[in-house]
């Protein structure tokens, strides 16, 4: 549409042009003529055209690219360690009790590597002593920790042990059916299950076959099933 519009502009002015000088003939003009050369206006309407090509294209709007959002790494916090709990084949002993205590006094029947026929029935008595600075409360448990607990089953404490006395703790046993040396331990816990004081321990030896006697010392247990004793000895 511009150029025709130049197009006809550059008529326009030639047709008068040519009018101007055909007038001119008849006669004499005081005002000056003005001469047109076709080749300025052609000149003058390309650089008009140009311009207007330059002011169109900064007109127009630039396709520019959208910045790319670039999304931050995501940290995924790892599991938090709390501590392992070790599995084993033996009782795994709670939080020991802050003012409960025991210690072993001696072994008041089967010492140490007594010999003992396979299916021998015993009762094993320790002599222990409340070395805490709290009592022993009824309903605490003289209980089976490791080893081979050779029949034996947790004994309950009857009543209130003071702190200091000493006691004696049976457990009703029977050899079991193996050779070579037995050992089972124990140890006291409150009724919650909390353990404190010493480990005590039986330990036998068999080598030889069944037997039926009874080889426990005092108290004798009449019965395999009968239930473990403690009996108070002494209390300061």
């Amino acid at each position: 549409m511009l150029r025709f519009r130049l197009i006809v502009g550059l008529q326009i002015l030639m047709m008068g042009a040519l009018l101007l000088s055909a007038c001119g003939a008849a006669a004499p003009d005081p005002t000056p003529t003005v001469t047109v050369n076709p080749d300025e206006i052609r000149t003058q309407a390309v650089g008009t055209f140009a311009a207007d090509l330059t002011l169109t294209a900064f007109a127009a709007p630039t396709n520019t690219p959208a910045a790319t959002v670039t999304p931050l790494a995501t940290f995924t916090v790892g599991p938090t360690s709390t501590g392992g709990v070790a599995f084993g084949t033996q009782p795994v002993a709670a939080s020991t009790a802050s003012c409960y205590g025991l210690s072993f006094v001696s072994d008041v029947t089967i010492p140490d590597n007594t010999p003992m026929t396979v299916g021998q029935a015993f009762t094993k008595t320790w002599k222990v002593k409340n070395a805490g600075s709290c009592a022993w409360d009824a309903g605490f448990k003289f209980a089976f920790t490791g080893g081979d607990a050779m029949g034996g089953s947790t004994y309950t404490v009857p009543s209130s042990v003071a702190a200091g006395a000493v006691v004696d703790v049976s457990v009703p046993m029977t050899a079991p059916n193996k050779t070579g040396t037995i050992r089972g331990n124990w140890r006291m816990s409150t009724a919650s299950g909390q353990f404190f004081g010493d480990e005590v321990y039986v330990q036998i030896t068999i080598g030889g076959a069944s037997a039926p006697t009874n080889t426990s010392g005092a108290p004798a247990a009449t019965s395999t099933t009968a239930p473990a004793t403690a009996t108070a000895t002494a209390t300061p």
